[in-house]
């Protein structure tokens, strides 16, 4: 007797008519006709079942704080930073705890399982330090949150950020970030990823930095952490976030760093919906929409997520945190309409964000931990497409979410029609 067996599921990689036996909150076999019987049985009959969704970019300690103090009237960057830098005196920590929980019930909702928020050190009271370490506490249960320790105004620009960054750490964050192009000067830039590097090397701690998010084409400092990555023998274990300079690089440079990053073994992460919004501002026609080159990096073998990066915030009004929002947006401006690729699309929202946060066992084969997600679509193109109902979000064993299936209903002819948006409607 096993405790749930999810039956005739589609999967990811092209499985059909598949089986998932769970017990104790393990995947123990993924297989066609399971003989077996279970306290529980999901008939997902058709349904794509796929691990959870991951968002491995976000910033929690901003999440949902649309209007305070004022809107961002210019919708720019840099009234974003400017909005922030007025709400932070006012910022509690209860305040910021209940606004990220808010948003982590969104995420479980949608079924997003692991977030990895960055989180502004550039405040010495390190409010959204208290709350985050808190909220990942109380919500481990049900929600992987990592932590990365963000230094908004610049590493070595805010004179604090240095012993912030140790007491961010020693208070539990797990990740190191940076922010190199928001120095005042390039060869700050470059001095702040070797030492964040060197910070990390001596921790084992991952890094995760905000990098080049510029128009700039000269704004080159994934050159730099790449090359650190090599030197400190970190590959796997370094990610860049945004990369948006690579757009507006010439292609031979380009070319080049591409290698550089694949040889690193660094791992990108594109914010389509953010890239898209906040670049090329300067701009008239042709006006660059700033996301970097997903389908070169991909390409090349570079893992790339996506993130969802900002919701309701000073950066960014709109947003419900759904990753295949996410998935979608980043399929489009990227042109990545190669059936290979709108797997990949797929991927960058589920398992190559799982293998840049190192998710331990994650997946969909025995011995994986029993997270999965049932999808109102019969395949992950289908999913992207049409915004896929989570029907149920599962973790370890225990359903945790549930969304009734979406059904509109048309009369036609005197017929009272069902049309849920998928391919059976077409006949």
């Amino acid at each position: 007797m096993l405790d749930m067996i999810i039956r005739g599921a589609a999967l990811p990689d092209g499985r059909t008519n598949t089986d998932i036996g769970i017990q104790a909150g393990r995947i123990t076999a993924v297989q066609p006709n399971l003989q077996a019987e279970a306290g529980q049985v999901i008939d997902a009959t058709g349904r794509l079942v796929t691990p959870p969704f991951a968002d491995a970019h976000l910033h929690l300690d901003s999440a949902l704080s649309l209007g305070q103090p004022r809107l961002n009237e210019s919708g720019t960057l840099l009234e974003g930073i400017a909005l922030w830098s007025e709400l932070k005196p006012h910022l509690t920590v209860e305040a910021i705890y209940e606004r990220a929980k808010k948003l982590c019930l969104w995420a479980i909702a949608r079924g997003t399982l692991a977030i990895r928020s960055h989180v502004d050190i550039c405040d010495d009271r390190l409010l959204a330090v208290e709350a985050l370490t808190r909220l990942r506490r109380d919500l481990r249960a049900y929600l992987d949150i990592q932590l990365v320790a963000f230094p908004q105004d610049g590493y070595l620009r805010y004179p604090n950020a240095a012993i912030n960054l140790q007491r961010a750490l020693d208070m539990g964050v797990d990740v190191i970030g940076g922010i190199p192009h928001f120095e005042r000067t390039m060869q700050d830039g470059a001095e702040s990823v070797r030492a964040l590097m060197r910070i990390a090397a001596e921790r084992g701690a991952r890094v995760d930095m905000h990098c080049d998010e510029s128009d700039d084409p000269l704004s080159r400092h994934i050159e730099t952490l790449a090359a650190e990555t090599v030197r400190h023998g970190m590959q796997g274990r370094v990610a860049g976030s945004h990369l948006t300079s690579m757009h507006s690089m010439d292609n031979y440079y380009a070319s080049k760093l591409i290698s550089l990053i694949a040889e690193a073994g660094v791992g990108v992460i594109a914010n389509p919906l953010i890239n898209i919004t906040l670049q090329g501002r300067h701009d008239t026609y042709p006006k660059r929409r700033g996301m970097t080159r997903v389908k070169e990096l991909m390409a090349a073998g570079v893992p790339v997520a996506f993130g969802h990066d900002c919701v309701m915030d000073p950066w960014y009004s709109f947003g419900t945190h759904d990753m295949l929002e996410v998935a979608g947006m980043g399929l489009h401006v990227g042109q990545l309409t190669a059936q290979s690729e709108i797997r990949a699309s797929f991927a960058a929202v589920t398992e190559t964000p799982a293998k840049i946060l190192g998710l331990p066992n994650y997946g969909l084969a025995p011995g994986c931990d029993a997270n999965l997600v049932v999808l109102q679509a019969e395949n992950a193109f289908e999913a992207i497409r049409i915004r896929a109902e989570r029907l149920y979000v599962i973790r370890r064993g225990q359903v945790i979410a549930q969304t009734a299936p979406r059904e509109s209903r048309v009369r036609v002819d005197g017929a009272d029609l069902a049309i849920d948006f998928t391919r059976a409607n077409l006949g």
